[in-house]
């Protein structure tokens, strides 16, 4: 069955804008945590993780960048992984990439 979330992570008001993820249990820094975003050619789709994180100068999560390659055309998909220790009830931010703020 999908989840568009993973089980360690929930959508609660933020203090920074609107909705935010937050940790619903510690995370290990390294966590991969999903699918954030994902370009088909020049279409960027955001996933619940990429639509609800917050952006900060100084974030606890980062997007790592894959490329992904098959018979039709390339793609590219970014997953969001903790970059140090994430404790249960933190908020989870990043510094955003693809769009102003």
């Amino acid at each position: 069955m999908y989840k568009p979330l993973p089980e360690s992570l929930t959508i609660q008001q933020s203090g920074i804008n609107g909705l935010g993820l937050f940790a619903r249990e510690s995370l290990k820094q390294g966590t991969n945590l999903g699918m954030s975003h994902l370009k088909i050619k020049e279409t960027l789709f955001r996933t619940p993780l990429g639509g609800f994180i917050n952006h900060s100068d100084n974030p606890n999560t980062e997007k790592a960048s894959l490329l992904m390659k098959n018979d039709s055309f390339d793609y590219k998909k970014w997953n969001l992984v903790t970059l140090r220790d994430i404790k249960k009830g933190e908020e989870l931010t990043v510094n955003y990439t693809f769009y102003k703020i």
